[in-house]
């Protein structure tokens, strides 16, 4: 099973009580960011290059709770920067839990096996530990060595206290459709309750833009690994129409509201990897962004992105619509082979707007205004 039933079915009455009541936009996951400091210094991550003040920040307690009632979503992933960095990870987790929503804690695992007596197994709460490969794609991806073993070890502790954990994989150019197929194999043996796959997009502040996949090179990539993968039992935590979609086999646009981001900028415009501008509330961020603004065909930096935070909402609310549809891919899996479908125009799309420098001036304009925040107590871990 690709997804737990009690998420399934949870998701599933959500989405359809939102097509009852009319709603054309509404979120399935959250993307909470309660802090951007990390402990790694992945080549491909834009987070952590901040000026320092902003590192310092971190949402509150009631920050993050006020977010999940406010925007809704059934699901929340927990992302950053690592959140176990943040000392109120815990607190911020059980009151998220209590309010019935599927949690998915991200981790690079670092500090999972010294953290994990501050939290307790539960059914809507999983581990979702980065893992981009084997030990040497994962390594090189971290930027460090050694990281892949201490993950796996802390996978391992987690899986035996009884929590579920799922990996969150992102792959790269290059990657070896024959190499992740083993990697696969083996996270399947260790027992891994589910992965999330994706291709990796050069979003504007990753500071290598050199080694991301473009759109066709993804679709043959997936294609590779799916073809390797048939009848080995590999767990994917996501939906069928979405890994049908990596394989080339499905025309979606973007749906960048489907997974709107909540950071220490406030909400997000318009998706996690694209920071475009911010609101003051999720209300406002639905009402007033203009949506058709992005997305690939719309917008330059959306160009090569099959990312599952914009792609996975638009999948899901597929599957709704197309029960049958869905159920078929989930019996035979991705196609691998034969024409691929139709892709997205790129000749009307809008130039890049390059806006990031502004967003940041203005946050250290409003800091130095305000008294400084303390140093995360465990920044130095």
């Amino acid at each position: 099973m690709p997804v737990p039933v009690n998420q399934m079915l949870g998701v599933g009455a959500y989405v359809v009580k939102q097509h009852l009541l009319g709603r054309k936009r509404y979120p399935l996951v959250l993307m909470l960011e309660p802090l951007f400091r990390c402990n790694l210094a992945c080549a491909g991550c834009g987070k952590i290059d901040y000026p320092a003040p902003i590192l310092n920040q971190r949402l509150s307690v009631a920050e993050c709770l006020g977010a999940v009632d406010e925007c809704g979503a059934p699901v929340v992933a927990i992302a950053g920067g690592e959140p176990l960095l943040h000392k109120e990870m815990p607190e911020i987790t059980a009151a998220i839990l209590a309010r019935g929503k599927f949690v998915y804690l991200c981790t690079n695992a670092l500090l999972l096996e010294k953290k994990l007596d501050l939290f307790k197994p539960h059914r809507n709460f999983s581990w979702d530990v980065h893992l981009d490969g084997d030990r040497d794609m994962h390594d090189h991806a971290v930027s460090q060595e050694g990281v892949f073993d201490r993950a796996v070890a802390a996978i391992r502790r987690a899986k035996a206290r009884g929590f579920r954990v799922c990996i969150n994989t992102t792959l790269f150019d290059g990657a070896d459709p024959q190499k992740v197929a083993n990697f696969l194999d083996d996270v399947t043996a260790i027992g891994i309750d589910g992965v999330m796959i994706s291709p990796g997009y050069a979003y504007e502040r990753a500071p290598d833009q050199q080694h991301f996949l473009n759109r066709q090179k993804s679709k043959e990539l997936f294609r590779g690994i799916f073809r390797r993968g048939k009848g080995k039992g590999w767990k994917f935590n996501q939906s069928s129409l979405f890994l049908d979609f990596l394989a080339g086999n499905q025309t979606y646009r973007c749906t960048p509201w489907g997974k709107p981001t909540r950071n220490v900028f406030g909400w997000q415009r318009p998706c996690y990897l694209l920071g475009e501008g911010y609101t003051k509330t999720f209300k406002e961020l639905m009402e007033t962004t203009d949506w058709d603004l992005y997305g690939t065909g719309s917008y330059e930096k959306c160009a090569d992105c099959m990312v599952h935070s914009g792609y996975e909402a638009t999948a899901v609310m597929d599957a709704v619509r197309h029960p049958l549809k869905v159920a078929a891919v989930a019996l035979r899996g991705p196609r691998t082979e034969g024409p691929m479908a139709p892709e997205i125009p790129l000749d009307r799309q809008r130039p890049a707007e390059y806006v990031f420098r502004d967003h940041v001036e203005k946050a250290l304009a409003r800091l130095h205004g305000e008294k400084e925040t303390p140093a995360l107590s465990d920044a130095a871990e």
